[in-house]
C-alpha cells in the first residue's frame, strides 16, 4: 500500500514513514498542500495522512478542493488542533478520521488499517482467497494453513492483488505501489517477484493470471 504523507515538520512525517514502512507500506511526502493536489491527481496512492497547520493552502482547504474533485481516496487528519470544532470542520469538509498530535504510531497505523479495509469495504484484517489467508495485522501468511514466507516487496504485491481480486492490477500500479518516488522497482523486477510468488502459489492451486498489455490478476482458484 502507498501512503501520501502531507505534513510541513520533517521530524513527524519522517517518523510516520518509518514506522509505516515497517509494515511493508510505501510513503512518500510533500509539506503543501499545492504539492499533495498535484501528486495525487498525477500518481496512484491508497490513502493520505494530512496536517492541518499547512503553510499557504491549509489541511482543510486541500481535502475540500481533493473531495470536489471527485478523488475518493482515505483522507486522515493529523493534527494539534484538538478542540471538537476542528474535528468536526475536519470531518464535514471531507476527511475519514481525525487524529491528533502527540499521536501513538501504534494507534496511527490501526487507523491506517482500519480506513484502507473500508475503502476495499472489507471488514476483517484478514484477506482470504482460496487456501490463502494474509493476515495485515499480524503481519502473517498461511497457505493451507502452513506458514508463508513473504519477504517484504513479495508481501506487497500479493496484498495488492488481494486488495483488488478478482479485477487486474496493473504493472504500472504495482510499479507506483510499492517502488514510491525512492523506489528502484523496474517492469522486470515485478516480473521476477510475480514468478516467486507463482511458485510459491502453486501448491495451494492459485494462480497468478498475466493480461498481456494490462497487467496481473488472481484467478480463482483451480479445481481438481
Amino acid at each position: 500500500m502507498r501512503v501520501l504523507v502531507v505534513e510541513d515538520d520533517p521530524l513527524v512525517a519522517e517518523g510516520i514513514r518509518q514506522g509505516l514502512s515497517h509494515i511493508n507500506m510505501t510513503v512518500d511526502h510533500v509539506t503543501t498542500g499545492e504539492q499533495a493536489e498535484l501528486s495525487l491527481a498525477e500518481e496512484a496512492f491508497d490513502l493520505a495522512i494530512v496536517d492541518l497547520g499547512l503553510p499557504r493552502m491549509d489541511g482543510l482547504t486541500l481535502i475540500r478542493r481533493l473531495r470536489q474533485r471527485g478523488l475518493g481516496l482515505p483522507l486522515l487528519i493529523l493534527t494539534a488542533r484538538d478542540t471538537l470544532t476542528d474535528c468536526v470542520d475536519g470531518l464535514d469538509v471531507g476527511a475519514d478520521d481525525y487524529m491528533t498530535k502527540p499521536f501513538r504510531l501504534p494507534e496511527l497505523i490501526a487507523r491506517v488499517r482500519a480506513l484502507v479495509r473500508r475503502s476495499h469495504s472489507l471488514s476483517s484484517a484478514v484477506l482470504a482467497w482460496g487456501g490463502l489467508q494474509l493476515d495485515t495485522a499480524r503481519h502473517t501468511a498461511l497457505l493451507l494453513g502452513a506458514p508463508l514466507d513473504l519477504p517484504g516487496r513479495e508481501w506487497s504485491i500479493l496484498e495488492a492483488l488481494l486488495l483488488q481480486a478478482p479485477n487486474v492490477v496493473s504493472k504500472d500500479r504495482l510499479i507506483q505501489s510499492i517502488g514510491g518516488w525512492e523506489g528502484d522497482l523496474t517492469p522486470n523486477a515485478i516480473e521476477v517477484y510475480i514468478s516467486r510468488l507463482r511458485t510459491k502459489l502453486a501448491p495451494g492451486n492459485l494462480q497468478i493470471r498475466t493480461v498481456r498489455g494490462i497487467g496481473y490478476r488472481l484467478d480463482e482458484p483451480a479445481l481438481g
